[in-house]
C-alpha cells in the first residue's frame, strides 16, 4: 500500500535545528543526518505498522547513526511525522504537540 507522507512544521523545525547543530560540528555531518532522516522515513513508509503504538497512537523509529528518533502516526493511508528529536528528550515534547 502506498502512503502519503506528511511532515508537520514542528518536525521540519526539529530536523532543521539538528541539521544546523551537526553541520556546525563538522561540515557535511548535517547532510549525513538528513540522509539518515530520509532513510528512516523510507523505512517507515515500507511498513509503518512495524513498531508498536505508544502515546496516543504514536510510533517511533530510531535512526541508526544518530541518537535521534522519528515520531509518527499512521492515519489510514497517511504517515504523519510529528517530531524528529534526540533520543534523550522527554516524551513531554510529544505530549505538548497534541495540545
Amino acid at each position: 500500500m502506498k502512503y502519503k507522507i506528511t511532515i508537520r512544521p514542528e518536525a521540519e523545525n526539529d530536523i532543521e535545528e539538528a541539521f544546523t547543530w551537526y553541520e556546525d560540528k563538522r561540515l557535511g555531518l548535517g547532510f549525513d543526518f538528513l540522509l539518515q532522516i530520509d532513510a528512516g522515513i523510507r523505512f517507515i513508509e515500507r511498513d509503518p505498522n512495524i513498531y508498536k503504538s505508544e502515546y496516543k497512537g504514536t510510533k517511533k523509529h530510531l535512526l541508526k547513526r544518530f541518537p535521534y528518533k522519528i515520531i509518527y502516526m499512521v492515519k489510514e493511508r497517511e504517515i504523519i511525522i510529528i517530531a524528529a528529536i534526540h533520543s534523550k528528550r522527554s516524551h513531554a515534547v510529544i505530549k505538548r504537540r497534541f495540545h
